[in-house]
């Protein structure tokens, strides 16, 4: 695979007639004069007092551009972008099971970034993130025009991953494997990326039992079409192990909730609410078991 050819055909949606007004909206903005930025729950942008006021209302007129905004929050002086998920809800249960010091690391499907910047204080050797989708590239550039880091945002996706011009010591797949209709073959692809030893942190939607069974949506699953397959723990381990996984370990399991996926002022659709049967917070309104995640480390 020809992948300085797939990235100058992928970067042509950046001209794309929605993403265009983003772009320019970003570059209309002034030179950043950042005072300090803090990886906290929120990414928090400290500015300088003079260059806020004066340009305070243009960052948030850009940032509104780029709706929805899904991962975060993020807050530039006083402008808080609350995003659909409290995205450190997530990254405090997997936190504790990874040690990216000197690592070269990769996020498939990092949207607009958060876990990538919460990363940086781990100082990682590398961090490059992967997402084709252009409005979330945009919304990274927006953040890193103030944070100003040297992560490396590939437009390409989890099928490109096994090409990469380099392995990975540790890799992040968070929320994608059930938008795959091949995880199996997602999952050799995240294998074959990686280092030996490597380490793959991941999460995907599961279904409660003991049997190596899983649950395929017919229609949707909480109103999303691309949900193709939702495993067992037992299940997922397995498809693991066929990858090529040597050791697959549990982080968590947990039930999605209303105070970590929600929406927003900073969405233009639906959320979690919406997904569940007005009646039975414990199915989705097609009937199936209401989200939880499980989370797992698997090594190469």
């Amino acid at each position: 695979m020809d992948l300085d050819s797939l990235r100058a055909e992928r970067i042509k949606c950046l001209n794309w007639k929605n993403i265009s007004p983003m772009k320019e909206a970003i570059d209309s903005i002034p030179e950043p004069i950042v005072e300090s930025f803090e990886l906290n729950d929120a990414i928090e942008i400290k500015l300088d007092k003079e260059y806020s006021k004066e340009n305070l209302n243009k960052i948030e007129e850009a940032a509104k551009t780029m709706l929805p905004w899904r991962k975060g929050p993020f807050k530039i002086d006083s402008l808080f972008i609350d995003t659909e998920w409290r995205s450190y809800i997530k990254y405090s249960i997997i936190e504790p099971h990874f040690n990216l010091k000197d690592k070269i690391v990769g996020d498939i499907g990092c949207n607009n970034g958060y876990y990538l910047f919460k990363m940086l204080a781990h100082k990682p050797k590398k961090l490059v993130g992967f997402d084709p989708s252009a409005i979330t590239f945009m919304q990274f550039e927006f953040i890193n025009k103030f944070i100003k880091s040297d992560i490396k945002y590939e437009l390409l996706g989890i099928e490109h991953i096994e090409h990469y011009e380099h392995k990975f010591d540790t890799l992040f797949c968070l929320g994608v494997l059930y938008h795959r209709s091949d995880p199996i073959g997602s999952l050799k692809s995240l294998y074959k990326a990686l280092n030996k030893d490597g380490e793959l942190i991941l999460d995907t939607f599961m279904i409660d039992g003991e049997n190596d069974v899983c649950l395929t949506p017919k229609d949707r699953y909480s109103k999303i079409p691309n949900i193709y397959f939702i495993p067992t723990v037992n299940a997922l381990k397995n498809w693991c192990y066929r990858a090529g996984f040597k050791e697959v370990k549990v982080i968590a399991i947990k039930k999605t909730e209303l105070q970590e996926q929600r929406k927003t002022d900073w969405i233009n659709s639906q959320s979690l609410d919406e997904f569940l049967d007005p009646n039975n917070p414990e199915l989705t309104v097609e009937g199936y078991p209401a989200p939880k995640r499980v989370y797992i480390k698997a090594v190469k």
